[in-house]
């Protein structure tokens, strides 16, 4: 069983926590040297369960842009919490039909080549390896559970790009060429830090769009954030599975 399991989630996850059924829930805010960072507590069956929420804003109403996020802070405050676990929430527009809108992944490679660099050591080199970049040990409980919306696939890989605005067709068709299969806004400098502190990392995508052009019937068909926000938040319950399954491990 996993005692201390941290997550990081963002579009459409802001009531995760609702969909986890906890015997205790509390919240503190996490100092990093590059702010605060509010964190959810959730007691369940024996296990701390760290919610951060990457999108959070000390401005009442409003959302931080992906572009905007300091990862730095997010992953600092989980590490921090010493979790067994780290996992990832991303919502992602999905190029491939084994994946339609509405299903839940889970994510086997990075193909990130937006990112500017990133890291928690920028007074001395460190080269974190990044081969295995998700944990197999985790990754075979979410595959073996059966999980009713859970689509697994040997090769997953999340494309990263850095937002606020959703990709043209053309940038999506080169993506999909260089072999990714989703893209998301957040993965790639997330997926970066985390590996620089040698906590297991385990990332799951929700797939709420279509990516441009990749719409079946209709290559033009725009992408509108309400309707990505609304569909992430509809599959909440399968991210709550995940995370009951991992917690059991």
């Amino acid at each position: 069983m996993t005692e201390r399991l941290a997550i990081i989630a963002g579009t459409g996850m802001d009531r995760l926590s609702k969909s986890i059924s906890a015997s205790e829930t509390s919240s503190v805010r996490s100092d990093t040297p590059w702010g605060q960072v509010p964190i959810v507590i959730l007691k369940v069956e024996g296990c701390e369960i760290f919610l951060v929420d990457r999108h959070h804003s000390d401005k009442p109403g409003f959302r931080t842009p992906p572009h905007e996020i300091e990862h730095r802070a997010v992953v600092h405050a989980i590490r921090s919490v010493n979790p067994d676990l780290i996992v990832s929430v991303n919502s992602v527009g999905t190029m491939t039909e084994t994946l339609p809108p509405g299903r839940v992944g889970v994510v086997t490679d990075v193909l990130d080549l937006s990112s500017k660099a990133i890291t928690f050591h920028a007074s001395d080199a460190v080269h974190a390896d990044r081969t295995n970049l998700f944990s197999r040990r985790y990754m075979s409980l979410l595959e073996t559970a059966g999980i009713d919306g859970l689509v697994i696939s040997k090769r997953l890989v999340s494309a990263q790009c850095v937002g606020p605005q959703f990709e043209t067709p053309a940038e999506i068709h080169a993506l999909s060429g260089m072999g990714a299969d989703v893209v998301g806004m957040t993965l790639g400098p997330e997926s970066r830090l985390v590996s620089e502190t040698g906590i297991p990392h385990v990332a799951i995508c929700c797939s709420s769009n279509w990516a441009a052009g990749m719409t079946p019937g209709d290559s033009s068909a725009p992408i509108d954030h309400h309707q990505v926000e609304a569909l992430a938040d509809s599959i909440r319950s399968i991210v709550a599975n995940c995370i009951l399954t991992l917690v059991e491990g």
